[in-house]
């Protein structure tokens, strides 16, 4: 069976110095974890074709299918704050660019394909675990409705991969609408090239957001995607991990799962990487350095908004400072929705934010598991939630009469963004682990219930909180 991929790549007919060109580096024994057909068939590529011998050749990197023009990105990035002038896609290649069905333009990255000139004396390859993460996270965040790259496919090479311990290497094709960072830009600002920066950011509006007529409207569009997106973490209880500016895609989308996860039980300074030892990407700081990282793009874009620049720095700042109010308004819109809210009560300070507020706290005083908390406020089962139910019964009143003011909760918001399923730290490490043991039931399971969050599961255990014993302290890059 042939692979036929409609490949149209405008990335690449960037100048030279956004990319290196090279293929893959080949694997020894490829084997076919998992395709995702819908998003295969989206993309108009027949997912019988991808796995097929040819096909499996192409995702593992050892062959290379016609209209590929791989290539590994160049980017910079400050990482936990600290400055790096080079980056780059340092275990990954970008085959190429696709036309979507819905008429979106999407990139198709091999993750994990072996050493660039980027690597930084990296080896290249990823580990079968984070390739699992990351494939059951961006689906279930997708099917959650919050924009995120996606996962295609899983490889196996057949070789092994050296981090803490010997490993199964893996191969990611990952799918995004672009690849495209602050790093991006970051990349040029610090070397002056403003020739790339005018390049790259009429590449980014004419992909993203075509309806912007310059830079400055270009950075404002970005914010204003972000702080939705943000918004979208929060209203899961979903710690990205690792919010560096490389891993801030300008087009507004979740991307680099690395030491991501989903709280058990709600707290709202809650760290999950293995490598935040400070705390500075806590569940609750996810906002204020999604205005970080804005921030430094908006210094890239400074000789673009205007020629003087302390007339650039001001317009520059004045839309950064618009963050916090777009986020608030956001973060208000998904957490009304999530405890039925109709309409909004603001009024001298004591309304709809102070309710919310009020609730989170009381479940962080009782220990309550987040996404089951939500999911209860409909079924009248939310105290369930709870260790300890005294701040649920002090909170319920206000929010009873609340209610009662909007003639009862609005259950069809409700069940659209409060799910009963997310990918549980456990679960996802039950499932690792059977993968690296060439087992991937487990996966596949966990994968068809993950996807589909507002049912509720034949198996409670996908909706039960962790026992003691299988709770997930850290979680890691795989890097």
């Amino acid at each position: 069976m042939s692979l036929h991929i409609p490949f149209d790549n405008s990335y690449a007919r960037l100048p030279e110095r956004f990319y290196h060109r090279q293929p893959a580096s080949a694997v020894a024994k490829p084997g076919l974890i998992a395709v995702n057909h819908s998003l295969a068939q989206d993309l108009g590529i027949d997912p019988d074709a991808l796995e097929s011998p040819k096909g499996i050749a192409a995702l593992a990197g050892n062959a290379l299918p016609d209209g590929a023009d791989p290539l590994a990105q160049a980017y910079a990035g400050h990482q936990f704050g600290g400055w790096s002038p080079q980056l780059g896609d340092g275990r990954a290649l970008l085959l190429g660019e696709v036309i979507d069905r819905f008429g979106t333009r999407r990139d198709i990255q091999l993750k994990g394909s072996g050493p660039t000139p980027f690597s930084r004396m990296g080896d290249g390859r990823a580990g079968i675990g984070p390739v699992i993460r990351e494939y059951l996270v961006s689906e279930a965040m997708h099917a959650m409705g919050i924009p995120t790259t996606r996962a295609l496919a899983a490889i196996s090479t057949g070789e092994p991969v050296i981090r803490e311990q010997v490993l199964p290497g893996a191969v990611l094709t990952r799918v995004a609408s672009s690849h495209i960072r602050v790093g991006t830009f970051q990349y040029f600002a610090a070397r002056g090239d403003e020739e790339a920066l005018q390049l790259l950011t009429e590449h980014t509006m004419a992909r993203h957001y075509p309806e912007a007529e310059d830079a400055l409207a270009l950075l404002r569009a970005v914010i204003t995607r972000q702080a939705n997106l943000i918004a979208g973490w929060m209203g899961l209880g979903f710690i990205h991990g690792v919010m560096n500016t490389d891993n801030a895609q300008v087009a507004g989308e979740t991307i680099d799962y690395g030491p991501c996860a989903f709280m058990d039980v709600y707290q709202a300074s809650k760290v999950f990487s293995s490598i935040d030892h400070y705390g500075r990407y806590a569940y609750v700081n996810q906002p204020n350095i999604a205005v970080w990282n804005l921030a430094q793009f908006a210094t890239c874009l400074l000789p673009l908004i205007h020629k003087d620049r302390e007339t650039a720095a001001k317009l520059a700042t004045e839309a950064v400072h618009s963050f916090p109010a777009q986020y608030t308004q956001a973060w208000l819109a998904r957490f009304r929705a999530k405890l039925g809210l109709t309409g909004a009560e603001d009024e001298d300070g004591d309304g709809d934010e102070a309710l919310i507020d009020g609730l989170l706290d009381a479940m962080e005083d009782g220990q309550a598991d987040f996404t089951n908390c939500f999911a209860g406020l409909s079924e009248e089962s939310a105290e369930a939630s709870f260790a300890d139910p005294a701040p649920w019964r002090d909170w319920l009143p206000a929010y009873q009469a609340r209610l009662a003011r909007q003639g009862g909760a609005d259950l069809a918001s409700m069940a659209q963004v409060n799910p009963k399923i997310i990918p549980r730290n456990h679960l996802v490490e039950e499932a690792i682990q059977a993968a690296q043991n060439g087992d991937y039931a487990p996966f596949q399971t966990l994968l068809s219930v993950i996807t589909r969050p507002f049912e509720p599961p034949q198996d409670p255990k996908f909706q039960t909180p962790p026992r003691p014993e299988q709770t997930i302290a850290q979680t890691f890059c795989g890097t």
